[in-house]
């Protein structure tokens, strides 16, 4: 399905009935991700997944975003097809700006499911010094990926959009921007029930995040899954869809 919303050619994906979800991906990656997981959960929920400004088959902004702009432009969606979501289910850099536009209320949802959540930047400094670098090159939208999914997705989800989002000179201006912007602030001000999954062998945002995250969203719940990595809800995918499922009950 399509949609236009701020002049950008939108690509999502709706499947099952009942009560909405939102489904936010991460940075270099598209709605592609939660193919099993909306599958999974389309029994109880309707469950909508847009491909991001710049991923998947969503047309780039046309200038550099960061978390704000990817926010105003989730409002913009749900306000476009009339959805008020009862969660969302955020990935990765979609948590960041699930945080970021909750906390400033550009949207609301009744409940919060973070997944490998990243948006902690003071923890990372090496890191971070590192991305200055690989920013500069072509690689740096796929820098967060395990490197058995660079390969995948970038044939697979960039492919399908038909331009190779890599080198493209807003989205990598935007990727250094967005990579600066920390949450944590606006994860204090959140009143939502969260639930918090992380995966034990995460590299990208390790079980450290969702500690961070647990002890600043008061009440919320951190589940770390043994054997997962940064992308959970693809390693331990029935685990995951439980755990969603008994939790938005």
């Amino acid at each position: 399905m399509q949609a236009i919303v701020h002049d950008l050619l939108t690509s999502y994906d709706k499947s099952g009935k009942g009560p909405v979800i939102l489904m936010l991906h991460g940075w270099g990656d598209s709605k592609a991700t939660f193919k099993d997981l909306s599958q999974a959960l389309g029994k109880d929920f309707t469950v909508i997944a847009p491909d991001l400004p710049g991923f998947g088959q969503s047309q780039a902004p046309p200038a550099v975003w960061n978390l704000d702009n990817y926010a105003t432009f989730v409002r913009d969606f749900l306000d476009k097809l009339e959805l008020k979501p009862r969660a969302i289910v955020a990935h990765s850099n979609g948590g960041a700006v699930a945080i970021r536009g909750l906390a400033q209320d550009a949207f609301q949802a009744d409940k919060l499911v973070l997944l490998a959540s990243a948006g902690i930047r003071d923890r990372q400094k090496l890191r971070r010094l590192g991305l200055k670098v690989i920013a500069k090159t072509g690689k740096a939208a796929t820098f967060w990926l395990p490197a058995t999914h660079k390969k995948k997705l970038q044939k697979k989800l960039y492919g399908a959009a038909g331009s190779d989002l890599l080198v493209v000179p807003h989205l990598q201006e935007t990727f250094k921007v967005t990579v600066r912007q920390d949450v944590q602030e606006d994860a204090r001000t959140l009143k939502l029930p969260t639930l918090l999954i992380y995966g034990s062998d995460d590299k990208a945002t390790p079980p450290l995040y969702g500690e961070a995250y647990q002890q600043l969203i008061s009440g919320s719940q951190l589940l770390v899954l043994e054997g997962a990595g940064h992308f959970v809800h693809h390693d331990q995918l029935q685990k995951v869809a439980t755990l969603i499922q008994g939790f938005l009950k």
